[in-house]
């Protein structure tokens, strides 16, 4: 991973040249279903992002041959759900909107179309690490939509008014929480269907949940980076910095920023898209600043859950892969398409997975949001696009492995049990998963 510029690193789906049986469940066989017609072929997408519906009508518009019929799901992990379903009822669509931390699974599962030899041509157009997050085994999946970078957004006119700065630790973070609680204001919003938060704190913290021993998979939920995040997140809920808001009401969610109950997120740019179309009073009084360092370590910012790159992938039971992945590259690459999703008025603000990307980065943050911040706040994407971890590996689970951890999540936002009570939980299932499929697995 030390070839990747830090500058492009994104999270790998996998680690490339390890040997597939063991690893991965068996994956069927891998012939291809192209459509010998010469007429032309509609492929049902699925996705969730803001702005994919005006990208495929741009689609339809400019081609002749290839359709997209585009079906807007709720959200990612309602994504995974229905894709589950529809891969096991044989009627999985073309085109899926996906995630990186999702591809091993997927792959696994025999979900996924080899579409190396029709893109391959075109990965010098894309950054290098988000073309790694295609690949499985060095075979390539699907086609890089979006980067992500990191940070944190807060409101200006209440730091200000209660004379706090700008986090740059955790351990800030956590001292400016406490002293908005004294005037009602809550720090930071942890929903509770939602655990991305405990890994992209472990990510940032050094721990491996998943890695490769020899031949086998090697699980890990409770090292030493995975404690030092539940300790953060633990003193968040034990001094009740957080709200509990379910993203289930998404529009109550961004109501409670704009009004002022919650003064922080971390976040990359795609989701200041939903601020941008719902705010209606804190236009202008929002800043960047860097992701909260952990107290004597060097910027180090997470490409977990929620913050990783996107992608959109072929399925196998697509009658009509190369077609479905010229229209995934046309996505990706197209500079009205791109511009498009960039944007957090017209998109998804989701920063492009292309080789010259930093140069969307104005596109992608929205200076009607940020005011008098927005220049300075283009520093802060740009600076954290040299800061994203790249020493984390997907496992072959993953899906399972989400759900299960998001049962446990709710408990411990509505303290039923701890955060370490989780990990422990973890490391005992996720073993236990990967056996009961076959993946070998070492303690």
């Amino acid at each position: 991973m030390n070839s990747i510029s830090p500058r492009r690193r994104v999270v790998h789906a996998a680690v490339a040249g390890l040997a597939l049986t063991g690893l991965l469940t068996a994956c069927g066989g891998s012939g291809s279903k192209d459509s010998s017609s010469s007429g032309p072929v509609t492929l049902p997408f699925w996705g969730w992002a803001n702005g994919q519906e005006a990208v495929a009508k741009a689609f339809n518009a400019s081609h002749r041959d290839i359709k997209l019929k585009y079906t807007k799901v709720t959200d990612q992990l309602t994504m995974q759900k229905q894709l589950t379903n529809a891969v096991k009822a044989g009627n999985a669509p073309c085109l899926v909107q996906n995630t990186v931390e999702y591809v091993t699974t997927w792959v696994s599962q025999g979900a996924l179309a080899d579409i190396t030899k029709y893109v391959e041509a075109d990965k010098d157009k894309f950054n290098t690490g988000a073309w790694s997050g295609a690949q499985v085994q060095g075979k390539v999946y699907g086609v890089p939509t979006s980067s992500a970078p990191a940070f944190t957004i807060y409101r200006t006119d209440i730091f200000q008014k209660y004379g706090l700065k700008a986090p740059a630790t955790w351990d800030d973070f956590i001292a400016a929480g406490k002293v908005l609680k004294k005037h009602g204001i809550k720090l930071t919003n942890y929903a509770g269907e939602d655990p991305s938060t405990l890994e992209v704190l472990a990510m940032q913290a050094g721990a491996h949940w998943y890695g490769i021993d020899g031949d086998a998979w090697k699980v890990n939920f409770q090292d030493a980076g995975s404690l030092k995040a539940a300790r953060t997140i633990q003193e968040i809920i034990d001094n009740d910095l957080n709200s509990k808001l379910s993203f289930a009401d998404y529009a109550a969610v961004q109501r409670n920023y704009d009004k002022g109950g919650t003064a922080t997120r971390q976040i990359s740019t795609w989701q200041m898209a939903g601020m941008v179309q719902n705010f209606t009073q804190s236009n202008g009084k929002w800043a960047l600043s860097p992701w909260p360092t952990f107290k004597g370590e060097a910027a180090k910012t997470p490409a977990g859950t929620n913050q990783s790159g996107g992608l959109t992938l072929v399925t196998k039971q697509c009658e009509n892969q190369e077609q479905a992945a010229r229209a995934a590259l046309w996505m990706s690459t197209d500079t009205g398409a791109v511009k498009t999703m960039a944007s957090p008025a017209t998109g998804n603000g989701v920063m492009p997975a292309l080789a010259d990307g930093d140069s969307y980065v104005g596109e992608a943050i929205s200076d009607k949001l940020l005011g008098g911040n927005y220049e300075p706040g283009k520093k802060v994407v740009t600076d954290s696009l040299n800061t994203v971890t790249g020493d984390w590996t997907f496992g072959p689970d993953w899906t399972a492995m989400f759900t299960e951890m998001q049962s446990g999540w709710a408990k411990v936002v509505n303290k039923d049990q701890k955060v370490t009570d989780l990990l422990a939980h973890m490391q005992e299932w996720t073993v236990g998963d990967l056996k009961s499929r076959g993946i070998s697995v070492k303690n």
